[in-house]
């Protein structure tokens, strides 16, 4: 019965994270400008929120979900400024001839980063609460044993994803010269620019 979580918490992870929208295009262009760690390790920022969010809705624990909720607007706000804010630096940013080291202070920049701005959308619990309920996870509150499963399942599958895609990426990255990357960034932080402002428009 675990396995049988474990495995629809992988198909749950890897769907909500395939979408490309703004935190895919962040890290396909991490993984064009600082290479294939950064990208992958941006994606498990992502990767994290989905767990925890998961966690919320497989545990039941209503009054985080409501304070979230009842808090919509203004992690809506935080979230659409900070995508603003990683929109202008991308677009500003110019490109390394080679991927930059893996250095740990990078890598933690990048990762929390994504973890930040995904955990700023809190509309995806409510996701997690109708997919989690859909596959009966909701009748078993107090198994916390399937309850686990299933969470590691979503971030292992959300997490195979990012994988995939910035090893993907990277294979076509010696394909790239200076000024198409220059060009990568500017439509890169031009698209997530356009998430942010839209964020902040559905505000008004």
């Amino acid at each position: 019965m675990n396995l049988f979580y474990f495995l629809k918490g992988l198909v749950i992870g890897f769907s909500v994270a395939a979408p490309v929208g703004p935190i895919g295009i962040l890290c396909i262009n991490r993984t064009l400008s600082k290479g294939r760690l950064h990208g992958f390790v941006s994606g498990l920022g992502a990767a994290t929120a989905d767990a925890l969010y998961g966690c919320i809705a497989a545990f039941g624990l209503t009054f985080i979900t409501t304070f979230l909720l009842t808090q919509k607007i203004w992690l809506q706000l935080i979230g659409g400024l900070f995508l603003c804010y990683l929109g202008v630096q991308t677009f500003r940013s110019q490109p390394a001839e080679h991927a930059a080291a893996a250095k740990g202070g990078g890598l933690l920049r990048s990762y929390t980063s994504v973890l930040f701005l995904t955990v700023t959308n809190p509309m995806t619990i409510l996701f997690f609460i109708g997919v989690f309920s859909g596959v009966g996870i909701s009748k078993s509150v107090f198994d916390v044993a399937s309850a686990l499963t299933m969470v590691a399942g979503v971030f292992l599958g959300s997490a195979c994803w990012w994988l995939s895609l910035s090893f993907a990426i990277s294979l076509a990255r010696s394909k790239f010269t200076n000024n198409s990357l220059i060009w990568v960034n500017r439509i890169s932080g031009a698209v997530v620019l356009t998430f942010g402002i839209f964020a902040l428009y559905k505000l008004v």
